[in-house]
C-alpha cells in the first residue's frame, strides 16, 4: 500500500502537532518545517505528495514559498490561514494554491482536504499512464483544449494554467451548455464537499476568465448562470479535432 508524504509548513508549534497527529492518524509521513526556507529545501528534497502551507510565515510567507515551489513542482499546495478576506484567498490562489482553508478549522476537515486532493492527483496519474487512450482535443472557436496534454491555446496563444484551474475549464468544456451548481463543480474538481466556503471555486472561475476570455468582464465562455453557478457557454458543440481530422482522411 502506497505511503504519501506529506510536508506541513507552520510557525505555530501547536497548530503543527496537532495536524501531524491527525495525519498520521490517517497513515500518511508528515514531516513539519516552521519557516518558508527550510519549506522550499525540503519540497526538493523530498518531493512531497501534497504541501500543507501557512501563509504568514515569518521572514519569507508562504506566497512567497509557493511561487518558488511552483518553479519546479505541480504538487499540491493547500493553504493555511486566518487572513479569511477574499483578497487574501485570491492571492493564495493566483500564485498556484490549489485549495484554502482558514483557522480556526476543524482537523477532520483538514483531512478531508487533504485525502481529496491526493485522490485527484492519483486519477490524474493513472488517465496520463493510460498509453492507450486515444488523443482528444476540444476546440470551440480559436479555444483548443487538449485533454490529455493538459495543455490549452486560444489562436496563436499558449495559455498556462494551474492544475485545478485546467480541471475546472475542462470540465465544463466537455459538458457544454449545462449549468452546475457552485457545490458540484466543488465535488467533482476537488472531490470533496466545499461545506458551504465556495469562494477556492470562485476565484479559480475569476482566474479562467482573466486567461482565457478577451473580455473577462463579459465573457464568450464561462458564463454565471443566476442563483445557479456556472456553465460554458457555446452554441455549437465542442469539435473533436482528432476525430475531424481521422474523417477526412
Amino acid at each position: 500500500m502506497e505511503v504519501h508524504t506529506i510536508l506541513v509548513v507552520d510557525d505555530e508549534p501547536e497548530i503543527t502537532e496537532l495536524i501531524q497527529m491527525y495525519l498520521t492518524r490517517e497513515g500518511y509521513n508528515v514531516y513539519i518545517a516552521d519557516n518558508g526556507t527550510d519549506a522550499i529545501l525540503l519540497a526538493e528534497q523530498m518531493n512531497p505528495d501534497l504541501i500543507v502551507l501557512d501563509i504568514l510565515l515569518k521572514e519569507l510567507d508562504g506566497i512567497e514559498v509557493c511561487r518558488q515551489i511552483r518553479k519546479s513542482s505541480d504538487v499540491p499546495i493547500l493553504f493555511v490561514s486566518c487572513k479569511d478576506d477574499d483578497n487574501d484567498i485570491i492571492h493564495g490562489l493566483s500564485v498556484g494554491g490549489d485549495d484554502y482553508i482558514t483557522k480556526p478549522f476543524s482537523p477532520r476537515q483538514l483531512v478531508a482536504r487533504v485525502q481529496a486532493q491526493l485522490r485527484r492527483t492519483r486519477r490524474l496519474e493513472r488517465q496520463s499512464a493510460d498509453a492507450n487512450k486515444p488523443a482528444s482535443l476540444l476546440q470551440f472557436g480559436e479555444l483548443v483544449i487538449d485533454l490529455d496534454g493538459r495543455t490549452v491555446q486560444c489562436g496563436e496563444r499558449s495559455i498556462s494554467l494551474s492544475v485545478k484551474e485546467f480541471d475546472l475549464l475542462s470540465y465544463l468544456a466537455q459538458n457544454p451548455n449545462k449549468a452546475f451548481r457552485l457545490d458540484d463543480l466543488y465535488q467533482v474538481v476537488w472531490g470533496a464537499s466545499s461545506i458551504g466556503d465556495t469562494r477556492t471555486l470562485m476565484v479559480h472561475i475569476s482566474n479562467l476568465r482573466k486567461k482565457i476570455e478577451c473580455d473577462p468582464a463579459s465573457p464568450r465562455y464561462i458564463h454565471t448562470v443566476r442563483g445557479i453557478g456556472y456553465k460554458f457557454q457555446t452554441k455549437e458543440g465542442p469539435t473533436d479535432v482528432l476525430s475531424r481530422q481521422m474523417e477526412g482522411l
